[in-house]
């Protein structure tokens, strides 16, 4: 039976990156390129992946919400590199509609990138993984993933699943010498905001930008985890205290999101 890694060394190893052509994205191809890994890394626009990956990091465009691009995708990798040693899942889209009149379109093509995408990637990376005995999944959260936010609550949903699912990976896949670990930022000073699918956040929200951090800090935190075998980034580390607030005091904490979401029409 293989064991964890007690400390995983990025230098050589393979690491295939989704939505890597700005934001987190982006900033995790710079952490982990410092770091001396071999970079896959995909989004729908080249362009884009040209300016992030440079001249070292392999690119293939796809959609990976389409089940033969998430093939294309890893088979382009083993047949470039011979393997994939990381799998870093963090393509992600926002949806700020209230969950009761949210359009079932937009709802579902949510899932589809949050939630049902990387799972699919996992499927098709795990096989390879457990052939060489080791591997370790990033999967990109949020904040929003421990604790729900009532102008997020189905992007909250699709977090908490992706969490979830890398609780169970990690009990499923440690025989094979295989690691799950969950990212969960708070506000990341990115352009998410302005590509989701439907709805904008609330004025509180936006002028306060709790729990902000710029996107090369927490592609730091996530290449930290990595090294040290984490279970669980949050980034910023305060961000710990709003997760045990929520847990020790639920209905205190209910109340002050209530009055931060404002209303919606």
């Amino acid at each position: 039976m293989a064991s964890y890694f007690s400390s995983m060394q990025i230098a050589g190893r393979v690491a295939l990156i989704t939505g890597a052509s700005q934001g987190i994205g982006a900033a995790c191809v710079d952490a982990f390129r410092r770091r001396g890994a071999k970079l896959a890394i995909t989004a729908r626009s080249e362009g884009k992946l040209q300016d992030v990956g440079g001249s070292d990091a392999f690119i293939i465009t796809g959609d990976i919400t389409n089940p033969d691009d998430r093939k294309r995708i890893v088979e382009k990798t083993i047949a470039k590199f011979g393997a994939i040693d990381l799998l870093i899942n963090n393509a992600g889209v926002g949806l700020y509609a209230p969950a009761w009149k949210a359009p079932m379109s937009s709802t579902r093509a949510l899932f589809e990138l949050n939630f049902f995408a990387p799972l699919g990637m996992v499927q098709l990376v795990v096989p390879y993984m457990q052939r060489q005995k080791r591997g370790f999944i990033v999967n990109v959260g949020s904040i929003a993933g421990k604790v729900t936010l009532p102008w997020f609550t189905l992007y909250s949903a699709s977090k908490y699943a992706l969490g979830s699912l890398s609780d169970g990976l990690r009990m499923e896949l440690k025989r094979d010498g295989i690691q799950a670990m969950t990212v969960c930022p708070g506000y990341v000073e990115t352009l998410f905001q302005s590509h989701v699918l439907d709805g904008s956040p609330p004025e509180s929200m936006r002028r306060s930008r709790p729990f902000a951090i710029k996107a090369d800090e927490c592609a730091a935190a996530i290449a930290r985890g990595v090294e040290r075998d984490a279970r669980t980034v949050v980034t910023p580390s305060v961000g710990w205290l709003f997760i045990m607030l929520e847990r020790l005091l639920p209905s205190i904490v209910d109340r002050q999101l209530e009055r931060m979401q404002g209303r919606y029409e």
